[in-house]
């Protein structure tokens, strides 16, 4: 029995076991829709297209899985580009559906007619135009693999509305085979020996721990690399849970904004291993100046990443996972007291403690949040500087517990991400972060939030404006803010109340905990707001063109 185009398309996602979809229809689309009506995948309505693509990044990166998100032809296809150039930055595997117009109008410029694979090639891994219908379940079982495999990313299949509606005979292909993508996953051999021999001499090293640990699953075997050798680990913001936070071989997140003894300690040390990560300029600070008397070890899946932004001793390429279980098996125990003690001496002594003369503080908060939680709640943030003292404060000990917007830095990302996260782990508390900036840019999917019974915590950080941009306006532009304060913010309790999620509003210092213990309690959605000074600035701060160890602040 012959099926249409669209029908093969969702039989497709069930046989690659696609449980849910986050989308928003369109008449481009209708076909999918209506075939979705029959299947088995439950469908999220979200409250925009770009919310849908974020929610399945959220539900991606937390369950191990490709996240699928739907959209109808034109705008709702354009809207999807944040979310998947957001996916793209931080290498997170989902699968994009877009409607298209019919094939015999396509370059006529015909209602809701956009060119959204020419548009998002430059930040997907690969993106298909459907031309045959009989072409359906390849491409299907080709955008998932792709998606997930090698460096994960974002794949965009584009279904116009003429090959949705032709009838096929379903055969669904048992195995891919591309002959231009074999992604290496075996490490060299010879490197892993050079890598072990330079851990086994270093003095000084440091492993920095980016986001690919977390997708590998490789935090096992990076602690166990850490314990065997003493080596002290700091983290990308990506990398955060990749390693605990409570070891005393942690030293938290680097950079920019990263803890200062961190950033000390990366700067005096003889030997970097970066396992997963990208050396990103917020990471860096000025190249010259990091880690200037250091080898550098880098092992990624991505040969582009190698020596793209750092210059590279011992190059290895391969999944992070198993190349350093195979370097743990070859390096020697080592006590490296001298380096371990200076490790320990500048955590104690250059770290800020927190500030306590102010009656309500963001640092406070988020450590008052993160005792409270015992570090066992996956957060989410969207981006500004309550993602920055998320970051320094909460204490992280578990993988995949920092949901957040990493190098596209997309403001709006943290409510649908969190939905995603809920949905993919219903028994687990979620904490979505945000600053009232970010917050008002998908505050509606608080409605998708209710509609689907989920129980979402929403701490909110009304400082009234935007802080780090006012921040960054201090330093470089000499303190000519502009447009960075809000001259209303609505009165987002309420606002709330008025989705049926509870609310509550904190001013005061001796309000906090009481409020914290309620917000955890509440078995629904809640929403705490605490007010903030838009003069509250991140700290430390690396300045451009610094190096990572002159701070301003910490």
């Amino acid at each position: 029995m012959k099926i249409s185009g669209a029908e093969a398309l969702v039989k497709s996602l069930e046989l690659e076991n696609t449980e849910i979809v986050f989308g928003y229809p369109g008449g481009a689309i209708l076909s999918v829709y209506d075939s979705l009506y029959k299947s088995k995948i439950k469908h999220i309505l979200t409250r925009s297209e770009q919310a849908a693509a974020h929610a399945a990044s959220g539900y991606a990166r937390v369950s191990g899985k490709a996240g699928v998100c739907i959209a109808t032809s034109g705008p709702g296809a354009t809207n999807l580009v944040t979310g998947i150039a957001t996916a793209y930055m931080d290498s997170i595997p989902i699968v994009a559906i877009t409607g298209q117009v019919s094939t015999d109008v396509i370059g006529r410029d015909v209602f809701q007619e956009v060119d959204i694979t020419g548009a998002t090639a430059p930040f997907t891994k690969h993106n298909y135009l459907v031309k045959d219908a009989d072409d359906i379940p390849r491409i299907v079982k080709e955008a998932f693999y792709i998606a997930k495999t090698g460096r994960p990313g974002p794949v965009l299949i584009d279904l116009p509305k003429d090959i949705a509606s032709k009838k096929i005979d379903f055969n669904y292909p048992e195995q891919v085979v591309l002959r231009g993508y074999k992604p290496t996953t075996q490490g060299h051999p010879l490197q892993i020996c050079r890598a072990a021999k330079a851990i086994n001499e270093a003095k000084r090293p440091i492993i920095c721990a980016g986001g690919g640990i977390n997708l590998a699953g490789a935090d096992k075997e990076l602690l166990e690399l850490a314990q065997k050798a003493n080596i002290p680990v700091t983290t990308t913001l990506m990398g955060i849970g990749a390693f605990p936070e409570n070891h005393p071989l942690s030293l938290g997140m680097l950079g920019m904004h990263g803890l200062a003894s961190a950033n000390k300690a990366v700067t005096q040390s003889d030997l970097i291993i970066a396992t997963g990560a990208r050396f990103s300029d917020r990471t860096t600070g000025e190249v010259s100046g990091f880690a200037p008397d250091a080898k550098v070890i880098h092992i990624d899946i991505d040969p582009a990443e190698i020596g793209k932004n750092m210059r590279t001793d011992i190059p290895i390429v391969g999944d992070v996972k198993g190349i350093l279980r195979d370097i743990a098996e070859k390096v020697k125990h080592n006590e490296r007291t001298q380096w371990i003690e200076y490790i320990s001496s500048i955590k104690e002594q250059i770290n800020s403690p927190i500030d306590d003369s102010k009656d309500l503080y963001p640092q406070e908060i988020i450590k008052m949040l993160s005792d409270k939680t015992s570090g066992n709640a996956i957060i989410t943030t969207e981006v500004g500087c309550h993602q920055m003292w998320t970051a320094q404060f909460y204490e992280f000990t578990h993988p995949h517990t920092f949901i957040s917007s990493g190098g596209l830095g997309t403001m709006g990302y943290g409510l649908p991400a969190a939905i995603g996260v809920k949905l993919a782990k219903p028994g687990e508390t979620v904490i979505n972060i945000c600053g009232d900036g970010s917050f008002q840019m998908n505050l509606p999917e608080m409605a998708t939030a209710v509609e689907n019974g989920l129980c979402v915590k929403i701490l909110l950080f009304n400082n009234k404006g935007l802080g780090l941009v006012r921040q960054l306006q201090e330093f470089y532009c000499k303190g000519r803010y502009n447009q960075v304060n809000f001259e209303f913010v609505p009165n987002f309790v309420k606002l709330a109340e008025s989705y049926g999620i509870k609310g509550m509003r904190v001013k005061h210092r001796d309000e906090l905990s009481k409020a914290i213990d309620q917000f955890l309690l509440s078995k629904e959605s809640f929403l705490l707001e605490c007010e903030l000074d838009i003069h509250e600035n991140v700290y430390p701060m690396v300045l451009n063109g610094s190096p990572i160890d002159e701070m301003i602040g910490g």
